[in-house]
């Protein structure tokens, strides 16, 4: 338990299970495998009808949400969020890398069959990004991990909002609304809980959590929405007991088990020419969009910083940042799902991209990461 807790095992998990995933697809086992995962189970007395790899994304992947948000709301409340002082460099930072991914991507995979994929190379993975920093940066500053702490979870809270704005579809408010009730609900019975720790009150609160997510699920609102909002109205104490818990949990099983999914893609037998825009576009935007981004936009922060004040990382440091920002993996592939869910051959070639560009950016953070490393632990000799 205590390995999955840390940040090294993780992250290794996560890229054995992606790596797994797209063997296996492309080996003979990809037929037994994708009847599985292709196999409907549905909840009575709902229109809710799932395969196993809808329920992995809509259904286990809320789980690894709720846990998102409640890092979020502490980091926005007592953690490295809370002031406007603390937030402006990683925000700035974090807008560039955005925006300038998404310039990248448009600018290869603008057109009417593609476009709709620019969200996918916004996001940075919290996990892997955490991961490679605590494999090879042994001797940084603990700024270097707070700035991406920071800028991570602030692309968490963008592909939130892509996610919840961009593919939500035919939305019934009807719906939304009782699931606002039931989230309102959950917050009261969080600080009863708060309060006395009765097994009963707890018991009721997965009943409204469950709730909550069905009622997401059938209003037309992707269901991890529902993860995400209970995870921020959560009483402080037991939304910490609640991570605590869940996190050998998510970082075992549900997050390799998505990575798994998420990755069983067949390569098309294609030359380059016949990939599509979407694959380079990912390919490109990841790595270098994200890299160029979150390095420019945090320097211009750091230039306009008040007189006399100490820059929150000086530029090496933005780029050693801005390659780790981008390892997109989890909420890319996740959007890459949601962005091509009707073009199954565009899809899977942008899960490609996402992977590939992911790896490029594994690489190059490690190298960037390991000479910062070894740049301070000399100063520090």
């Amino acid at each position: 338990m205590k390995a999955l807790r840390g940040q090294q095992f993780p992250a290794v998990l996560l890229l054995v299970a992606a790596a797994l995933g797209l063997l296996l697809a492309n080996l003979p086992t990809h037929d037994s495998i994708a009847e599985v995962l292709g196999f409907h189970i549905a909840i009575p007395g709902t229109d809710i009808d799932h395969s196993i790899s809808d329920w992995i994304a809509d259904g286990l992947l809320a789980i690894f949400f709720l846990m998102v948000a409640i890092e979020l709301r502490h980091e926005l409340t007592h953690g490295e969020l809370d002031s406007l002082h603390k937030a402006a460099q990683p925000a700035v930072a974090a807008a560039g890398g955005v925006l300038v991914p998404i310039a990248v991507y448009l600018l290869i995979a603008g057109g009417p069959d593609t476009a709709s994929g620019w969200p996918i190379p916004t996001a940075t993975d919290i996990a892997f990004a955490l991961g490679v920093l605590a494999m090879f940066g042994r001797g940084l500053p603990s700024g270097v991990r707070v700035f991406l702490l920071a800028l991570a979870i602030l692309d968490d809270i963008i592909g939130i909002i892509f996610i919840a704005v961009l593919f939500a579809h035919d939305v019934q408010w009807g719906l939304f609304l009782l699931a606002v009730v039931a989230v309102g609900a959950f917050a009261i019975l969080s600080r009863m809980l708060g309060r006395s720790g009765h097994w009963l009150i707890a018991v009721l609160m997965i009943i409204v959590g469950v709730a909550t997510w069905v009622l997401v699920s059938e209003s037309g609102v992707h269901a991890t929405i529902a993860g995400v909002m209970l995870g921020l109205v959560m009483s402080p104490v037991p939304a910490e007991r609640t991570r605590h818990a869940l996190e050998p949990w998510v970082n075992g099983i549900i997050l390799p088990v998505f990575a798994f999914a998420a990755a069983f893609v067949v390569i098309p037998q294609l030359g380059g020419e016949g990939l599509s825009p979407a694959f380079w576009a990912i390919l490109i935007a990841l790595p270098v969009g994200k890299v160029i981004g979150i390095t420019l936009f945090g320097w211009i922060a750091m230039r306009f910083r008040p007189r006399g004040q100490a820059p929150a990382l000086v530029l090496p440091d933005l780029v050693a940042a801005g390659v780790l920002g981008g390892i997109g993996f989890t909420v890319s592939l996740l959007l890459a799902n949601l962005a091509f869910a009707g073009e199954a051959d565009i899809r899977d070639q942008a899960i490609l991209g996402v992977l590939g560009g992911s790896l490029i950016a594994l690489v190059l953070s490690a190298v960037i990461v390991s000479l910062r490393a070894k740049h301070y632990r000399s100063l520090e000799s």
